[in-house]
């Protein structure tokens, strides 16, 4: 099993970036998969879950209204669109497969499967 991100990079503030997770070994859709991100220096923090389920989807109060957790079955990809960014939200992105649950995730971002993260920066 194994999983890996893409798409970050380097933009300015108000600019946009998607996030990908894809994942080799499991079927994305079966479970629920989060976003984490750490900046230097500081602790976890969990941005964005999707469940495998209905599909329902939680939020940090930090991203809530910017960022925006999406799936695409047929291409076994969970997508993290990322609008309005702030120099804050600069960190490093990593996927998360099978947290306890997603409300959890957001809270304490744990899970059974994460692979590298890709790097967000966002800076004038």
């Amino acid at each position: 099993v194994q999983l890996q991100a893409f798409g970050g990079g380097s933009v300015q503030p108000g600019g946009s970036l998607r996030l990908s997770c894809q994942a080799s070994g499991f079927t994305l859709d079966d479970y629920d998969i989060g976003w984490f991100r750490q900046a230097p220096g500081k602790g976890r923090e969990g941005v964005a879950c999707i469940s495998g389920g209905d599909g329902s989807t939680a939020y940090s109060d930090s991203v809530k209204g910017r960022f925006t957790i999406s799936r695409d079955n047929a291409k076994n990809t969970v997508y993290l669109q990322m609008d309005g960014l702030k120099p804050e939200d600069t960190a490093k992105y990593h996927c998360v497969a099978q947290p306890p649950n997603c409300r959890a995730f957001i809270l304490v971002p744990v899970g059974n499967y994460w692979g590298e993260g890709t790097q967000v920066t966002v800076s004038s």
